[in-house]
């Protein structure tokens, strides 16, 4: 759309009445000119919404009001931490130690028999039962069960996992406890 001079002066010259109701809303001149240009930008953008020859004037007006008070509400919800004291205190689990212990188990299964790779990833990570394991395979329901077995024993000996310690793959027993805690209702 092109805009009409008319639209464009009309803005620029009610900039300083913007910013004056602006600074008694805020109290505060860089808030209010930063609340103004985003005045201006939300004009701007739905300049074709404008009806020429009403008042502009209380238009901008209406969406600076606006605007203004959908920042202090969504100010509301935010919370202060100039200092990083809050931030501080948040924890997460380290997302590369999971990255990782994954790269660790792809080697690891990359090394079993392709028998045992092919039914422990058909059973153990696409979640077929051993029946359908098996008919997957073209054998029978205890050499897939077997193959399973024998592909999880192979891979706790190339990870160095022993049943008797916690496991050191995924959440320690610190992160574990939060994160049960946090689900439990």
């Amino acid at each position: 759309m092109t805009e009409t001079p008319s639209f464009r002066d009309g803005l620029i010259e009610v900039i300083p009445n913007l910013r004056a109701f602006a600074v008694s809303l805020c109290r505060k001149p860089d808030r209010a000119d930063d609340l103004v240009q985003e005045c201006l930008v939300k004009a701007w953008d739905k300049r074709d919404s404008f009806a020429p020859g009403t008042n502009l004037k209380a238009w901008l007006f209406t969406i600076l009001r606006n605007e203004f008070y959908s920042q202090m509400r969504k100010a509301g919800r935010e919370i202060g931490d100039p200092d990083g004291a809050f931030t501080a205190k948040l924890a997460t689990h380290p997302g590369q130690d999971g990255a990782m212990d994954l790269e660790d188990f792809r080697k690891a299964l990359a090394q079993l028999p392709d028998d045992q790779r092919e039914a422990i990833i058909l059973v153990g990570a696409s979640g077929f039962a051993y029946e359908e394991a098996a008919e997957i395979c073209g054998c029978a329901v205890g050499t897939v069960k077997s193959r399973v077995s024998r592909a999880r024993i192979r891979l706790k000996e190339i990870l160095g996992l022993d049943d008797s310690e916690a496991s050191p793959y995924g959440p320690d027993a610190v992160a574990e406890q939060v994160l049960q805690s946090g689900f439990q209702r």
